[in-house]
């Protein structure tokens, strides 16, 4: 018999829109979930740029003290991104989304209403912390429902269209926002408007999709919570490639993280960009990725998903960091146009990591949701390892010692990558052009 989910993406079924939608790779049930998924990222990437600096101005006192509060809502991000995938297997991915937009909006209602109008810094650490809980649930609660139902052979490219709306609106479209909102309603009056868009983009992600596999849980019935739990952890060494896999996704956004520790200082003081165009070139570096997201995503259902993450991500990567970091050295600021070429090509070699969130959950078919709470889990996790890199070696071996570690951490991810080889049942859903859905559901009842 045919299950819901396969009929649903079937590109046969009548409508030219659904039809090309299915030609770009983009799940037609789900197309409103990424337009309410952008509006969603874009109210909460409005704060990017000026987050910190509030915070301190408005009851935190000094931006340490606000930091502090960041790193607390950071801890709660990767809780959240593990807790994603974790519970989608047992309340299914749309009652996970609908929480993490519950908690987002309270938890940010009250942060902005008591603890930053009474300038109270205590509240502030519990309610933005408290949020941190909130996008995790939402955004990849989403990806776990894209991975539950989009055609194996075309997952690469819903996961794709996936980045493409997560990081258009976070940081890049937010900080847009902000940029023209900021001087007309204020800083406070720019984060309650994010709480509209965000509220918005929640909205029309719940109640526009009506994909029902999205709508129950995903593991099978017999399975017991706390059994479900332990599973999304113990998986990592059941399943050792699914450990490897989430290793592989630390190591794509750890580097990322950790330069903008100390590159900021090179760039501006030392080579002489100055402020502005420092942020010009983080601005074509993650303009660059979002457009590449969505391009290796398409790419890689052709190629292959290992193919294109060793060759254009990890090995990409292991060149292209070298490269912006030791070419604008040298040349120094007069070649400024230098720098965004190799700035650009950073930002799309990381995009070539896009297919490891259709590769892991392929790689256990069974168990989805497991698989995506690791693979959450590892990218949560970058944005401590690649600080944490840097504060261990920046004083030993220098700035240019970190760059050589980091672009060698690429290339040990080239060797794990090599070792993620797809299960056979997932081999002929990518021939039959069926769902992960389907296999899972073949699997776990055999």
């Amino acid at each position: 018999m045919t299950s819901t989910a396969t009929t649903r993406l079937s590109p046969d079924e009548p409508g030219s829109f659904h039809r090309l939608l299915t030609k770009w790779g983009l799940p037609a049930p789900l197309f409103l979930g990424y337009v309410g998924l952008l509006l969603f990222m874009i109210g909460d990437g409005v704060e990017a740029g000026f987050i910190a600096p509030y915070m301190a101005e408005n009851g935190a006192g000094t931006e340490i003290r606000a930091s502090y509060v960041i790193t607390v809502y950071g801890v709660a991000v990767m809780l959240a991104s593990w807790l994603s995938g974790a519970l989608s297997e047992l309340w299914g991915p749309r009652r996970v989304m609908l929480a993490g937009l519950a908690i987002w909006l309270v938890f940010d209602a009250l942060f902005l209403a008591v603890a930053v109008s009474g300038e109270n810094y205590p509240l502030m650490l519990i309610f933005y912390g408290l949020r941190g809980f909130g996008y995790p649930m939402f955004a990849f609660g989403f990806l776990v429902w894209i991975t539950a139902v989009a055609p194996v052979a075309r997952l690469g490219a819903a996961v794709g269209w996936f980045y493409f709306a997560f990081t258009g609106g976070l940081p890049t479209l937010g900080s847009l926002v902000a940029s023209f909102t900021n001087p007309i309603m204020g800083q406070t009056g720019t984060l309650w408007l994010s709480v509209a868009i965000l509220g918005l983009g929640g909205l029309i992600c719940l109640l526009g999709v009506r994909e029902r596999t999205g709508y129950q849980r995903l593991a099978p019935p017999e399975v017991k919570p706390v059994q479900s739990m332990v599973s999304s952890l113990s998986i990592a060494w059941r399943k050792p490639r699914i450990g490897i896999g989430m290793v592989v996704r630390v190591i794509n956004t750890a580097p990322e993280f950790g330069m903008l520790v100390f590159f900021p200082t090179i760039f501006i003081s030392q080579i002489g960009f100055g402020e502005s165009r420092w942020l010009l070139l983080v601005s074509v570096i993650y303009g660059t990725n979002i457009f590449f997201n969505l391009i290796f995503g398409v790419l890689s259902d052709k190629i292959g998903w290992r193919t294109t993450i060793f060759w254009f991500g990890a090995i990409g990567c292991a060149i292209s960091i070298l490269l912006l970091y030791f070419v604008p050295l040298a040349l120094g600021a007069d070649y400024y146009w230098v720098a965004l070429l190799v700035g650009a090509l950073y930002g799309a070699t990381l995009a070539g990591f896009v297919p490891i969130s259709a590769l892991l959950p392929s790689l256990s078919p069974e168990n989805k949701g497991g698989a995506m709470a690791l693979l959450n889990f590892g990218a949560g996790a970058a944005a401590f390892v690649g600080p944490a890199i840097v504060s261990l070696f920046l004083g030993p071996v220098g700035a240019a010692g970190v760059v050589i570690i980091f672009a060698a951490l690429y290339v040990v991810a080239a060797v794990l990558v090599r070792f993620l080889k797809l299960p056979e049942e997932t081999e002929r859903a990518i021939e039959q052009d069926a769902s992960l859905q389907d296999v899972g559901g073949k699997v776990s009842t055999a």
